[in-house]
Order: C-alpha cells, then sequence, then structure tokens
C-alpha cells in the first residue's frame, strides 16, 4: 500500500549522549493516541527512506518529537542526527500502532519496562490522564549503558513531582557503577533475582501487575519468558492478559 507523506520542518534538535538524539518537527499530523508511533523519511537519492519511530509529546503536545539512536552504517539516522532547524522531512499521515493503554488491563500496578529509546514512548502515554485514572501505582524502569543514557530526566522529575508516591523511576545500568541513584545490571537479571521488585517495593504478580514491554528483542524475550514462569500471560484482544510489548529491534 501507497504511504501517505505530509511535509515536515524540524524546530528542535538534541544531542543527548554519544548516538542518542531527539528532533522536535513541526507538521500538521492528525489526532494520534499515545504509545503510537510515525514514519519519519528523507529524499536520499532517487529513493525516499522512512522509518518508524515512536512518538514521546503527548496527543495534545506540539510540536511533534522522536528520540532515537543513530546507527552509524544505516542509511537514515546518520542523516536525521545532521539536520538542523528549519530543515525539511516527511512523515507519515498517520500515527498507526497498537502499543496503546487499549491493550492493557487495568490493575493496580503498571510497569513499564524499557531499554533505550524506548523510553520516550512511556513518556507520551505518562503525559496523559489515562493511565493515572486507572492504576494505584506506575513504575517506570529504564534499562541503558551508563548514566549519559539516561534522557528525559526533567520530564520524570516532572512526573514524579505531580504524583509522588503513585510513580516509581527505576533506572538499571549495565556499564557503570553509579550505586546511590541506579541499579546495576540487565533488566532481565534484576527481576529473575527480584531486585526490582524490592526496588519499588512491589509484588509482580498476575492479581495485581500489568506490565508493558518495549525495547530490544533480546530483553522482551527474556522478560516474557520469566513472567510466564510466574503465571503471567500476554494480552490477547480475545483474552485478557498481564503483558503486552513493542520490539524496537
Amino acid at each position: 500500500m501507497k504511504e501517505d507523506w505530509i511535509e515536515g520542518r524540524i524546530v528542535g534538535l538534541r544531542h543527548w549522549s554519544d548516538n542518542l538524539y531527539s528532533l522536535k518537527i513541526d507538521a500538521p499530523l492528525s489526532s494520534f493516541t499515545a504509545g503510537q508511533y510515525i514514519k519519519v523519511a528523507l529524499d536520499i537519492g532517487e529513493e525516499r527512506i522512512g522509518r518508524p519511530y515512536s512518538l514521546v509529546n503527548a496527543p495534545d503536545e506540539r510540536p511533534l518529537e522522536i528520540y532515537f539512536n543513530e546507527v552509524p552504517e544505516g542509511p537514515l539516522t546518520p542523516r536525521l542526527s545532521d539536520l538542523h532547524t528549519d530543515d525539511r522531512l516527511w512523515i507519515s499521515a498517520k500515527a498507526g500502532g497498537v502499543f496503546t493503554m487499549d491493550n492493557v488491563v487495568s490493575r493496580r500496578h503498571l510497569w513499564m519496562l524499557a531499554t533505550g529509546t524506548a523510553l520516550g514512548v512511556y513518556l507520551s502515554i505518562l503525559k496523559t490522564p489515562e493511565p493515572w485514572e486507572r492504576f494505584e501505582r506506575i513504575i517506570l524502569v529504564q534499562g541503558a549503558r551508563h548514566s549519559g543514557e539516561l534522557a528525559y530526566q526533567d520530564t520524570i522529575a516532572n512526573l514524579s513531582d505531580g504524583y509522588g508516591e503513585r510513580f516509581t523511576f527505576i533506572s538499571t545500568l549495565t556499564r557503570e557503577q553509579q550505586a546511590d541513584t541506579s541499579l546495576q545490571g540487565r533488566i532481565t537479571a534484576l527481576l529473575e533475582a527480584g531486585t526490582l521488585e524490592q526496588a519499588a517495593n512491589a509484588e509482580i504478580s498476575a492479581a495485581d501487575s500489568h506490565l508493558m514491554l518495549c525495547g530490544n528483542s533480546a530483553m522482551i524475550k527474556e522478560v516474557r519468558a520469566l513472567l510466564e514462569a510466574k503465571g503471567l500471560h500476554r494480552h490477547k484482544r480475545t483474552q485478557p492478559g498481564h503483558y503486552t510489548t513493542e520490539q524496537y529491534h
């Protein structure tokens, strides 16, 4: 099916750390649901090359914002990270994707597990009222290599200020010792050891928990196995479950 594109204009660019960037884009995108993604494209040679990126902004916020990892050998991201204010690009005319609150079952606790740039999609969701209306507590877990990759800390601090004890943010680092503020190790190892639950002061259980898993495929595969072993099952439209997933790579 032919993609419908609309033109966008860069109104902001931030280089967070190493290969992590965000772009702010002024474009007339129609309404979308928090958790959805758009395709972003550039005309390179004779070809329009586009890739999907989750939106960081909430549906009522403008400009649009994407958060991405530059892949040096990739066809698109090195060019995206080279853009400047007022440069033009293309975005898909409609947002897509089902990693939204529509596919989350209301229970006591919502866990949001992210690796890398998957953090962005959760921020879009958390800036809307719905998760706070449906859950007593929300626990956001971000896995990174080092502290420089812990982006959007001002946004996370605002959520903490606004929701107090109802919101818990836990960062995990694999290549840096920062014991005062982050756990050490991979999300999967910390989950298996019970360290995440201890840090959040909340138990992951079929009765009380729904988990959203977003990020690299290895993390999702390993966490799914751990959850299934605890009696939690993937959510399906025809069979309400305990976790939903979105794979980035």
